[in-house]
Formats: C-alpha cells, sequence, structure tokens
C-alpha cells in the first residue's frame, strides 16, 4: 500500500538523535545536586519526550512553580555545558534527511525540547537546512496534545491525511492520533515496540536503515 503525503514530521531525541543517555544523566545528576528523592533509569528515561513541566510533574507531583524553575535551569546547564556523555545522530539520518529533501517532502520536527536546545543541535550537527519548520516544548503545547502537529499542519497549508509522524515514544504517538495524523513508530529510543504499537502506527521499524527502506517503499509525495 502507498501514502500520499506532503508533509514529514519527526520527533527529535531518540528519535534521529541517540540522546537517551546524556538526557538521563543530566536529569540524574540535576535531582542529585537539588537533594531530591531518587528516581531509576526506567523512570527518567520515561518521560523524554514531554515538555519539562510534564515531565516534572510526572517524577515529582507535588513540587511548585519555583521548584520546575530551579530544576529546569540547573539541567540546562548540565546539559548544554557541562556533561559530555556522547549525543550524536542516529546512523543513516542525514542520509535520510537528504533524500527527503530531494524528493521535496516538507520536513519538520515537533520535539519536547527547548527551543535553545533543538537550535544548538541543529547547528552542531549541521542538519538546520534539512528542516523547514519546527515546534519545541517551551513554545507550545506538550505531546501528547496535538498543538505542535496542529501548527506545522496551518503553517504548511496541508490536511492530516497529507501528514506523517515519525516517532519513537507513545507520547508521539498519542499525538499524532489526537491531531488525526498517522505516524511511524522506531523502537531503537525511548519506548519499546509493544508500548508503541498500541497507538496503531502504520509500521514499527528498529533502525534509520529501515525506515529509510519503508518510506521509499510506502511513501509517494502527494496531495490526496
Amino acid at each position: 500500500m502507498t501514502y500520499k503525503k506532503e508533509l514529514i514530521v519527526f520527533d527529535w531525541d531518540g528519535t534521529l538523535m541517540d540522546s537517551q543517555a546524556r538526557i538521563v544523566n543530566c536529569l540524574r545528576t540535576t535531582l542529585q545536586d537539588m537533594a531530591l528523592a531518587e528516581r531509576n533509569d526506567a523512570q527518567l528515561s520515561d518521560v523524554i519526550g514531554l515538555g519539562f513541566r510534564e515531565a516534572l510533574n510526572s517524577l515529582y507531583p507535588d513540587e511548585n512553580d519555583q521548584f520546575h524553575i530551579e530544576f529546569v535551569d540547573r539541567y540546562r546547564e548540565y546539559f548544554l555545558q557541562e556533561d559530555k556523555t556522547p549525543s550524536v545522530l542516529f546512523a543513516g539520518a542525514t542520509e535520510l534527511l537528504e533524500s527527503l529533501n530531494r524528493q521535496d517532502y516538507f520536513i519538520a520536527i515537533a520535539t519536547g525540547k527547548g527551543r535553545h536546545g533543538l537550535d544548538i543541535a541543529l547547528k552542531e550537527n549541521e542538519v538546520e537546512h534539512h528542516f523547514h519548520a519546527s515546534r519545541c516544548a517551551d513554545e507550545s503545547r506538550s505531546k501528547p496534545h496535538p498543538q505542535m502537529l496542529e501548527e506545522l499542519m496551518d503553517f504548511f497549508a496541508v490536511e492530516p491525511e497529507q501528514t506523517l509522524m515519525i516517532g519513537d515514544t507513545e507520547y508521539d504517538l498519542e499525538m499524532a492520533n489526537n491531531a488525526k495524523v498517522q505516524s511511524l513508530a522506531v523502537s531503537h529510543g525511548v519506548h519499546e515496540q509493544t508500548r508503541l504499537e498500541k497507538f496503531n502506527p502504520l509500521t514499527c521499524v528498529s533502525n534509520i536503515n529501515e525506515l529509510d527502506s519503508w518510506l521509499s517503499n510506502n511513501l509517494i509525495k502527494g496531495n490526496g
């Protein structure tokens, strides 16, 4: 079966960038720095993809706004400056983006990252020119709310049936469902395949090469 699409929207962390270890390390260092109750790696990984407020409400539901501000400030200092855990694009990601650009798709990002962090990551990895637009959790509603996708579709003047969301978490796929957009799941990121399949993606692939192959065989550019 082929699917006609105009707009392809990617999640960032865990989908295009292998950043889980760095995010978890920075979360752990921040909570230790603030003398907070410990959370294990699975708990810290599970909130990747959410906006900061939603992630912290999940990890520490009884804390107030001042806590959120202090936590975010400290986390960003570690992530952007101090932590040196490798955080690189998954193998084949750049080539995939180049291929999709040659086919004249609109390419966008919908991410739980903040704008400053995403812009730095795009520049450091020299891929900013591959994307025509992006939405971040500090300028829109957090996943799984559909606002990021709705704003991107409005920006490109495309309909939900012309749009495809690609992500590695249930938050990505639930956002797609909420926006009435079809989705693809990648299982090399945060959430395992059994969790992703509950949200009825078109398929679930295990790496970028499989994703590239599926898109090449099943996707065609079209407007209806």
